[in-house]
């Protein structure tokens, strides 16, 4: 399978900034696995903004765009190198892009990237796909990379997408309001009532949220991939997850969810 895996910032990092080490090790492990098991993988990190933060030891995420460009040039650094580092080790050679939405607007550039996106994949090269947070001033379409891993998907042929959260998935209510909420494993159609379910923000130092998500799900299962939504501090549900296994972590979107419209 082709499978585009996409970490968040909540995932990769603690609160403060700094590389949350453990869930960054445990991923590069199964990513590496999956690989070796012949899966072709694309990953779409965020994280820069993030890991600049702590890097430069700011109280929070900036608001101001130069301090946003220059956390992100710092911080791009650093997860590269750690990425580099990390899968070195199980034997594999990672490669970086960075994207701005006016690549993937511009049919000739879109397909300059597809070609390199491609060539990767055919050299058994990892590509790590991030926004050119450094200098967009304007973010991808919605401004999050859940929708840069569904464009991504649709450039790479995706068979399936993976988004890594800080939540299990949806959800019929906040759980963090409402204990009564129960995750929803499977959408077969994404209707109104469950537009309605997806409000509020990521993290503090994240730009996405669960709106973004159900955006992203519609972009990937109108190109005929599924979608998942799983908690990214157990990326050993990958493997349930790819196999499709009954009980697999998450909410799956799957590819007729789209077939309302």
């Amino acid at each position: 399978m082709r499978i585009v895996v996409k970490v968040g910032t909540s995932t990769l990092a603690h609160p403060t900034g700094r590389l949350n080490i453990r869930h960054m090790e445990e991923l590069v492990k199964v990513i590496s696995d999956l690989k070796n098991a012949g899966h072709e993988i694309v990953l779409v990190s965020s994280g820069a903004i993030g890991m600049g933060v702590g890097k430069l030891m700011l109280k929070a995420r900036p608001e101001d765009m130069p301090t946003k460009q220059a956390a992100a040039a710092v911080g791009q650094c650093e997860l590269m190198d750690t990425y580099d580092r990390y899968f070195r080790l199980y034997g594999h050679t990672v490669a970086q892009i960075l994207l701005t939405g006016e690549d993937l607007d511009h049919p000739v550039r879109r397909q300059n990237f597809q070609n390199t996106l491609y060539r990767l994949l055919e050299l058994d090269a990892l590509p790590i796909i991030n926004e050119n947070d450094t200098v967009a001033t304007t973010e991808i379409a919605v401004g999050d990379n859940d929708t840069l891993a569904a464009i991504v998907a649709q450039c790479a042929g995706a068979d399936l997408v993976v988004l890594l959260s800080d939540i299990e998935g949806l959800y019929t209510a906040d759980p963090h309001k409402d204990p009564s909420a129960s995750l929803i494993p499977r959408v077969d159609k994404i209707t109104p009532e469950l537009e309605a379910l997806a409000s509020g923000k990521g993290s503090s130092l994240g730009t996405g949220g669960m709106k973004t998500k159900l955006n992203a799900a519609r972009i990937v299962t109108k190109a005929g991939a599924d979608l998942v939504i799983t908690n990214g501090a157990h990326p050993e549900n990958l493997y349930g997850i790819i196999e499709n296994t009954a009980g697999a972590a998450g909410t799956r979107f799957t590819a007729r969810a789209s077939k309302e419209e």
